[in-house]
């Protein structure tokens, strides 16, 4: 493994400083006219100053096959116990508490300079990973923790730590987000090569790799591509507002595939051909998000995530969505929880602001609009790991999700008054964050 210094790292920065400083005064000098290659010159100066803003993704970790499968290990599907039961077995709360304990004490107290930071303090992510959020989906032969399929505890878990703070919880979930693609649809040696170290202590950092930059965004009508050339697959696209995207080092990419339509792909951080970006976004910052670029990627054959089946994309689009409303119920109940206490205490005209109506309704909606988010995402998720069709559940769980999450952190805000639009309040990062609900695909998977 080739490990990259902070001092390699800063004479490549200089570097490249001197070499576009050389260009730009080159640029300025009359002798290009004299010898007429100054379009040369300009173009030569655009493409650098072009590419200097990008970087080689991480040099990742060497991934072996840790064992010999003979076939895929899975998770078992719960079965149906008949009733619509929403409260949690002893496993589950036992994550859930975990979870709430981490998000109130660790997360919430870092949320704010991980904002301004665009990063999550390492020691941070290392605690989650202890936590066990990241191998949720590993089969129990592989390490894994869970024997039984469980979206409902991904659910729970995220709803846990998006209490402390929606970016944070992204950071420290996307990872577990690679592990479940490959524990559910993986192939035999797909999984012997790259679920083990999501068990371990020094957890990879990955990406679900989904969401393109652009707008009306359809998972379904991908314009990154994998065409075929030999037993190879070729590669080109860019994806959106990856997690950690500058340190993955393990992605699994969505492509729309010559005689296949929209299929997965499993891809190494060393990969030739892959290339990274800054991408700060209004929400999500302690996540530091970035662009992935896909330039002539060749991949083998084995690249190919499980059998390349139309119906397991369409399964990871639906989980991810479940995975995004789990983050957006937990900072929408974040903001009831804020508010409430804000409301009786503000004193306004000799009496707390919650005595009037106005007031006291739009708090009334808030928990109203919270609990339906709460049980739409609940009912996709139970229906999900029964092995039932929950396309329509999950429809309904993220339109109500982007709506009605956008809708709560407005009314957060709305509510704080002035306070409500100052960083000294984290409701106005809260709503920052829960936009995301709406526009998020991929990265995240229960």
């Amino acid at each position: 493994m080739t490990i990259t210094t902070d001092t390699d790292r800063s004479v490549a920065e200089r570097g490249m400083g001197f070499g576009l400083r050389a260009l730009n005064r080159l640029a300025g000098s009359d002798l290009l006219d004299r010898i007429r290659i100054r379009k040369q010159v300009e173009r030569a100066l655009f493409q650098s100053t072009k590419s200097g803003f990008r970087s080689a993704t991480a040099a990742g970790r060497t991934f072996k096959a840790a064992q010999q499968l003979g076939k895929p290990a899975r998770q078992v599907r719960s079965k149906s116990k008949g009733l619509f039961d929403i409260t949690p077995d002893d496993e589950q709360r036992m994550f859930q508490e975990a979870g709430r304990a981490f998000a109130e004490e660790k997360v919430r107290p870092a949320a704010l300079d991980a904002d301004a930071a665009r990063v999550t303090p390492p020691e941070l992510l290392g605690q989650a990973a202890e936590l066990g959020v990241n191998m949720l989906g590993v089969p129990e032969e592989l390490g894994g923790v869970m024997h039984e399929q469980s979206a409902v505890t991904s659910v729970l878990i995220g709803e846990a730590l998006a209490h402390g703070d929606i970016g944070i919880a992204y950071a420290a979930l996307a990872p577990g987000a690679v592990a479940t693609a490959i524990g559910l649809w993986g192939s035999a040696e797909q999984q012997a090569t790259y679920l083990p170290p999501f068990t371990g202590e020094d957890v990879p950092a990955a990406a679900l790799a989904i969401l393109e930059p652009r707008p009306l965004f359809d998972p379904l009508q991908l314009e990154t591509k994998a065409r075929k050339d030999g037993e190879e697959w070729v590669l080109d696209g860019a994806k959106s507002l990856l997690a950690r995207a500058k340190d993955c080092e393990l992605f699994v990419i969505a492509a729309e595939a010559e005689g296949l339509g929209p299929v997965l792909f499993v891809v190494e951080s060393a990969t030739k051909g892959l290339s990274v970006e800054d991408e700060p976004a209004m929400g999500l910052r302690p996540a530091a998000t970035g662009r992935l670029l896909i330039e002539d990627v060749r991949l083998p054959a084995g690249a190919l995530l499980g059998e390349g089946k139309r119906e397991d994309y369409v399964e990871c689009v639906n989980r991810s969505r479940l995975a995004w409303c789990g983050l957006a119920v937990g900072g929408a109940q974040a903001v009831l929880d804020y508010v409430i206490p804000y409301v009786n205490d503000r004193i306004a005209f000799g009496e707390p602001i919650s005595n009037r109506q106005g007031v006291a309704f739009a708090v009334a909606d808030i928990g109203i609009e919270t609990g339906g988010m709460r049980l739409a995402t609940y009912r996709a998720a139970s229906r999900a790991d029964r092995g039932d069709d929950f396309a329509r559940e999950a429809a309904i769980a993220r339109r109500l999700c982007a709506t009605r999450g956008m809708q709560v952190g407005s009314q957060g805000v709305q509510l704080l008054g002035g306070h409500g639009f100052v960083k000294e309040h984290p409701v106005e990062r809260w709503y920052r964050d829960l936009r995301a609900a709406g526009v998020m695909e991929g990265a995240l998977l229960v």
